[in-house]
């Protein structure tokens, strides 16, 4: 019996490059037809374009694609986890929209599950994207090693393939701050990489902003790790134990020589650095509590507005 393929692709802006994206595909599929099954499910992040509308063409066309579209704007790890409640495959298939991660390397992803990994993510030994989202990139690369624990030559991106339990671990979590990238580490650490050519973007730009980027940053950490907890708990530590040293060196200064005055602005100076590192740890308590009180409140990961071909999805 066949094994199936389901290739999930979060979708925001890209009308003019689905139906490319999905040809390419197919053509990639038929290749290993006689040993793979596969169905693709593009999600539609509510995008302003007519991305929606080319989706349901696309699923006309072909019973093998099912069209989710989202009420609003969840984000790309939201709306990945969308597609993962509607495939049915034994092995999943991530990418983008935009046309830079080539369908071609679907096999190598692949392969390399067959070889033994539960995850492989593409490698970018050129990445084309512009200087914003490489630098991203930098920024999230370090803080999945420093928070996650992320092996520090493991390269992640967003075209990966992985095995069905790794799917099922992630759709366990049900809270609404989804970040796909900490889900399989908690799932596994069985992950390998493989070398693919990364393409220039074919249409339009990329929809990260540094608003986005920063939201997703903040899932990332206050959903899976404690670490920022605990260095905040050091930095109060650090600046309490420098106020009392430098409260010490103050009274032996006034007792050494009576007719040194008290300084004014290095006392300033003091109660600003603490009154702000007082200020950034109450912020970040404050950013836990308030995600764990939306969690309470069973805020959803998604709202689907509709699906198209929901009928052959379910059978």
């Amino acid at each position: 019996m066949k094994e199936l393929i389901s290739i999930v692709i979060p979708c925001y802006r890209s009308g003019g490059m689905l139906a490319e994206v999905v040809d390419e595909i197919n053509g990639e599929m038929e290749k290993c037809r006689d040993s793979y099954d596969y169905e693709i499910i593009l999600v539609n992040d509510c995008s302003p374009d007519d991305t929606f509308e080319v989706i349901r063409k696309l699923c006309g066309k072909q019973e093998n694609i099912t069209g989710v579209n989202l009420a609003k704007n969840f984000g790309q790890h939201a709306a990945l986890m969308a597609g993962f409640h509607q495939m049915r495959g034994d092995i999943l298939v991530c990418m983008d929209d935009d046309g830079q991660t080539p369908a071609g390397a679907i096999g190598d992803l692949i392969k390399g599950l067959e070889e033994g990994s539960d995850v492989v993510y593409a490698r970018y030994g050129n990445k084309r994207h512009n200087a914003f989202r490489n630098f991203g990139s930098r920024v999230n690369d370090w803080m999945l090693c420093f928070l996650l624990d992320k092996p520090k030559d493991l390269y992640i991106s967003s075209f990966f393939a992985a095995r069905r339990f790794v799917v099922d671990e992630m759709l366990r979590y049900r809270n609404p701050y989804p970040y796909v990238i900490g889900l399989v580490l908690r799932s596994t650490r069985n992950i390998s990489n493989v070398e693919v050519e990364h393409r220039d973007r074919r249409a339009g730009e990329s929809g990260y902003t540094l608003g986005k980027l920063l939201g997703l940053w903040f899932n990332g950490f206050t959903a899976f790790s404690e670490k920022p907890l605990r260095i905040a708990t050091m930095l109060g530590m650090v600046c309490a134990c420098l106020g009392f040293l430098y409260g010490v060196y103050t009274v032996i200064k006034k007792l050494v020589n009576p007719m040194v005055p008290i300084g004014f602005s290095s006392l300033m100076a003091a109660i600003v650095f603490i009154g702000g590192m007082l200020m950034v740890m109450l912020g970040l308590v404050g950013e836990y509590i308030g995600r764990m009180y939306i969690c309470m409140n069973n805020a959803p990961q998604y709202v689907v507005r509709e699906i198209v071909n929901e009928k052959e999805q379910q059978e």
